[in-house]
């Protein structure tokens, strides 16, 4: 059930607000609406909060807060783009909330220890100075951040247990999916190949001489080249034509397996090849795609019991939000 508070000179549909229509339309469809309009604001009620959710209350403070925070540093906005993320987060805010107080009625928990190993793992992603740069962009400390990584691993928890664990994919799923997407089975001619890239001819020619007296490719890659694949020993693994730049195609699908090519030039520099292994063209079995099918089809379900999932809480939920406070704040900018 959703209480709805215009001010006195929004009652009228042809000046309601796009956002407000919107608001309605995401949260309402099969809930109960009341309306609380002037009569409410000429009894001089203080209004303390700015959405009510339940008996979960949010001043105006704590959303632009909230807000903010969700913002990078110095993000420059027009007044209009600001009003328009402020209302997409008003939205984000009041489906948070609701998931959080489901989390908070099945008592999902999640211990300190879990909490720890999940923001280390997020380090690794960072390099030594990168994650605390990321808190200065965000202007958060890394208190604030370990918080907001825990109340994720809450929700998802909760996803996983009370929503995502109803998600079943049975074989004759999976066979539909295939003979409805053939084409997207049909895998095209590949190669795999290692390269060695280095920056001009001169070098290019003595790197090509030191592999024509038997050096082995990978450790001569290792060694001299200047792409990101060099610690791999040059390996691009398998592509088809047109994923990588044309002056590739252009060689390693004429290109007989074990044997090198001459000098390549790109962009990038001089490029030397080798192709290890080429494969025709074909279709993949369902045998052999049965499993990413799976993970397809799961995910489209997740997705759609999600939204079943959201839409049934917010329709049992009692949500107010007094616009006027944040029309306010928008006129004061």
């Amino acid at each position: 059930m959703i209480v709805w508070q215009p001010d006195c000179y929004s009652l009228g549909v042809n000046t309601m607000s796009f956002w407000r229509i919107l608001l309605l339309s995401l949260l309402l469809a099969g809930g109960v609406l009341l309306i609380t309009g002037c009569e409410a604001e000429l009894e001089e009620k203080p209004v303390s909060a700015l959405i009510v959710i339940n008996d979960q209350e949010i001043s105006k403070a704590d959303f632009l807060a909230e807000f903010e925070k969700s913002l990078q540093q110095d993000q420059p906005l027009t007044g209009i783009e600001r009003e328009e993320l402020q209302r997409s987060f008003l939205v984000q805010l009041i489906d948070r909330e609701l998931i959080h107080g489901e989390a908070r009625r099945l008592n999902i928990e999640i211990i300190e220890a879990d909490v720890d190993a999940a923001l280390q793992a997020y380090r690794q992603g960072y390099t030594e100075t990168g994650f605390e740069t990321m808190l200065q962009e965000r202007g958060i400390t890394l208190e604030v951040w370990r918080e907001e990584l825990k109340e994720s691993l809450i929700m998802e928890k909760l996803l996983e247990e009370a929503v995502y664990s109803r998600v079943a994919v049975i074989d004759q799923e999976i066979a539909a999916y295939y003979e409805a997407n053939r084409k997207q089975f049909n895998r095209p001619a590949q190669v795999r190949a290692r390269q060695i890239l280095v920056a001009d001819e001169a070098e290019g020619q003595a790197v090509l001489g030191l592999l024509r007296q038997g050096r082995p490719f990978a450790e001569i890659a290792a060694e001299y080249s200047l792409s990101p694949d060099a610690a791999e020993g040059g390996d691009l693994g398998f592509f088809a034509k047109g994923e990588m730049p044309p002056e590739f195609d252009e060689v390693v699908f004429d290109l007989p397996v074990n044997r090198l090519s001459d000098l390549v030039k790109s962009e990038y520099g001089y490029h030397i090849f080798l192709v290890e292994e080429k494969r025709k063209a074909s279709r993949l079995k369902q045998k052999d795609v049965a499993d990413e099918i799976r993970a397809i089809l799961e995910s489209q379900k997740k997705e759609e019991i999600y939204l079943d999932w959201l839409q049934e809480m917010r329709s049992r939920a009692v949500i107010s939000v007094d616009w006027a406070q944040l029309e306010e704040n928008h006129i004061n900018r």
